[in-house]
């Protein structure tokens, strides 16, 4: 079986989902996962999808009608094997703070010098209560090789959190939460 993550972006309109799922479940393909939001007028999703072998190339071609009617813009690419891949620590990363430029780049910057990655990110912003202005907000559950120590990753994103002037919250991903893999 191929296993294949799908990208989508189209205008937001009903029946998107329906019309990708179509496509998937004619060609015998299992819907296996997936994350999809609507922001800014957009319909932006992402799909683990997986169908035999010999079906993946119809089920591309079969996507291509959907591209065509402007429905939505695919993209498809073969996922790996997780199974290959070395022993990995999994994280909650949660900050709030006072919004502006550069909040996402900083610690994505820390977490990248140390090989730790962005497994989901959820970010937000909205109206601080009170005292006026917008807050940025953000959930992640990050990945770390399992030689990366919490507490040097836990100090690392406290240094850039306090530049930031913002709070954060860093702890074990809890592994019963749905989206988060073990």
């Amino acid at each position: 079986m191929a296993r294949l993550v799908l990208t989508v972006v189209g205008d937001d309109q009903s029946g998107l989902v329906r019309a990708l799922a179509s496509v998937v479940a004619d060609r015998g393909g299992n819907w296996e996962e997936s994350q999809m939001s609507h922001l800014a007028g957009k319909f932006a999703g992402i799909v683990l999808v997986t169908v035999a072998d010999t079906q993946v190339g119809a089920l591309m071609a079969d996507l291509e009608p959907l591209e065509a009617d402007g429905l939505l813009d695919i993209t498809a690419v073969v996922a790996t094997d997780e199974a290959a891949t070395p022993e990995k620590v999994r994280y909650r990363v949660e900050l709030v703070g006072s919004d502006r430029p550069g909040i996402v780049h900083d610690i994505s910057a820390a977490l990248a010098s140390r090989n730790v990655s962005i497994e989901e990110l959820r970010t937000a912003t909205r109206d601080a209560p009170m005292a006026g202005g917008t807050l940025f907000e953000a959930d992640a559950t990050v990945v770390a090789p399992a030689g990366v120590s919490s507490d040097d990753l836990r100090e690392a994103l406290e240094t850039v959190a306090n530049e930031l002037m913002v709070d954060l919250d860093f702890g074990a991903a809890d592994d019963d939460v749905p989206g988060h893999h073990a």
